[in-house]
């Protein structure tokens, strides 16, 4: 009897990652932990600084956020800082 082979099992756990479902999103990762409250605050913070912003520059979306308050436009190549978590810039 040779060895089996790993990718033929679906249940293998090496091979399985974790999955977001629809109801929790990107609070999925944590499961039950952290309560309620904090799961949903963090989904709504992480939607948004994920999503692409508009440019205060040349005005086209796609700003992304690159670190912590840093945020770069994938058009016109900008580098700048704002707010840590979502562009707010007036």
């Amino acid at each position: 009897m040779g060895p089996a082979d790993p990718g033929s099992n679906p249940g293998n756990p090496i091979f399985t990652m974790a999955t977001k479902t629809k109801k929790v999103k990107s609070s999925g990762k944590f499961g039950a932990r952290y309560g309620k409250k904090v799961r949903e605050n963090f989904t709504k913070v992480d939607s948004k600084q994920r999503q692409k912003q508009i440019c205060p520059f040349c005005k086209k979306p796609g700003v992304k956020r690159t670190s912590k308050g840093i945020w770069n436009c994938k058009k016109c190549n900008k580098r700048f800082a704002s707010d840590t978590y979502s562009l707010n810039i007036k």
